[in-house]
């Protein structure tokens, strides 16, 4: 990476700062975490042999509300890339105006070369070290790249063993232990409303716009298969494994089905392989990286032959490689806005299990009058759960709702829309903690 991902971060929140002329002290207040946690994680493995982890949980900001952030289980994961990612979500949740802070966490190992025993023995041993630090109104975490839903269930399961029943510690959890409807496909669906935003702005839409995808994991697939229903051409797509190109359009329920079946992105035969080196300087309208920060450097920058890049990965454009895009005329729609949709609907998973602990424990004040009611009340317990069109409904509402305010900052200050969404995140925040009271 040519920029640090924390230089860079923090590098955008300082232009933000001085866009909103805030005061010099309230600046660095800001950009300070409130906590950071290091934590080792001695597992013994399969084979008989001990094994030590390195964990981290980054809790960078709690003026909006209590810390939100993924965990990921990545080699990389390191205590400047932890923390860079923990100021991104303070801004991303305040951008998208659901009441949270920041935070992130993670563990250096490769789960690929672990087994589900192994991965469930380090994730409670990693809760274990931190359960007393987050908690449903402190820092609720959530899977991230290398954990899932799984992931959740064992986290929350642990610890709920020192705190009781606590279904809302976590989200991204199984449906069956109180996850939502929509949570697995919510940031790939963010991305696509986001995308179909940006393109109204420019009197173009989804169909009829060629995409390049970038990354294939949770959130490529599913901005793949969204933007494919609606009528977007995706001529080439791309992941760790290598590339593929077919320029009358990819063929994405056939691609799924390969992939589910156990196939690789490269033996799939209705596409050509190309090198993955060009997937992100491949012509087309529509540039959607989904995988890891820093792809687009001073290097290839030069060489986009997009018109738009919508930033489905956290950090993926370094900070030469915008200044060479916006020079360009290259439209980069920002990270904090156009990735959010995960972190909506976790506070849509979030707010549904409360609202449902809440009426049981009503419940149990009033079951003695209320038994015989009894088909009635769990009716209504059911119904704070939504369904999975409501879901949708209300995450396109908070995403075109957060374009409009995002726009109306770029008017305001004369910025771009990267400055637009960090400006309008940090004078959240800020707002929020002027009004807590910080100096005290």
């Amino acid at each position: 990476m040519a920029m640090n991902a924390l230089a860079a971060t923090s590098r955008n929140f300082r232009r933000a700062a001085r866009l909103l002329g805030l005061d010099s002290k309230l600046e660095k207040s800001l950009l300070i975490p409130f906590r950071e946690i290091k934590v080792e994680c001695t597992i013994p493995m399969d084979d008989g042999t001990l094994a030590s982890f390195v964990g981290f949980r980054v809790q960078h900001d709690n003026a909006r509300g209590p810390m939100k952030g993924g965990i990921r289980y990545h080699p990389e994961v390191d205590p400047d890339e932890v923390n860079a990612l923990a100021q991104l979500m303070t801004w991303k949740t305040a951008v998208a105006a659901v009441p949270y802070g920041g935070a992130k966490g993670g563990i250096g190992c490769s789960p690929g070369e672990l087994s589900r025993s192994e991965l469930e023995r380090l994730t409670r041993v990693f809760t274990q070290k931190i359960h007393d630090l987050i908690g449903t109104h402190t820092d609720v975490p959530a899977p991230d790249m290398g954990t899932n839903a799984q992931t959740m269930a064992w986290m929350l399961d642990e610890y709920s063993k020192f705190h009781g029943h606590s279904p809302a510690v976590v989200t991204g959890k199984p449906i069956d232990l109180g996850g939502s409807l929509g949570r697995d496909a919510a940031t790939g669906r963010g991305v696509m409303y986001a995308t179909e935003a940006l393109l109204a702005e420019y009197g173009k839409s989804i169909s009829g716009s060629t995409f390049v995808i970038q990354g294939f994991g949770n959130v490529g697939s599913w901005a793949a298969q969204l933007i494919h229903e609606r009528g977007g051409k995706i001529i080439a797509l791309g992941d760790v494994t290598g590339s593929i190109r077919n320029k009358a359009g990819i063929d994405i329920p056939a691609l799924m089905k390969h992939r589910n079946d156990g196939g690789a992105l490269k033996d799939f035969h209705s596409a050509e392989v190309m090198d993955s080196a060009e997937l992100l300087v491949h012509d087309c309208d529509v540039l959607v990286p989904c995988a890891l920060g820093g792809v687009l450097n001073k290097d290839n920058a030069p060489d986009v032959k997009a018109k738009f890049i919508i930033e489905a990965a956290n950090h993926p454009t370094d900070p030469e490689a915008d200044e060479i895009l916006a020079k360009k005329g290259v439209i980069v729609l920002p990270d904090i806005y156009a990735n959010s949709g995960g972190v909506i609907v976790s506070y849509f998973e979030w707010v549904q299990v409360i609202a449902s602990m809440f009426f049981t424990t009503s419940l149990h004040i009033c079951s003695l009058v209320l038994i015989r009611h009894h088909r009635l009340i769990v009716q209504n317990i059911q119904g704070f759960m939504w369904d999975e069109e409501k879901v949708n409904n209300e995450l396109e509402k908070y995403m075109s709702s957060a374009f409009r305010h995002i726009k109306a900052m770029c008017k305001s200050l004369d910025c771009d829309l990267r400055m637009g969404a960090f400006t309008l995140g940090v004078n959240r925040v800020a707002r929020a903690t002027l009004l807590r009271g910080w100096e005290a």
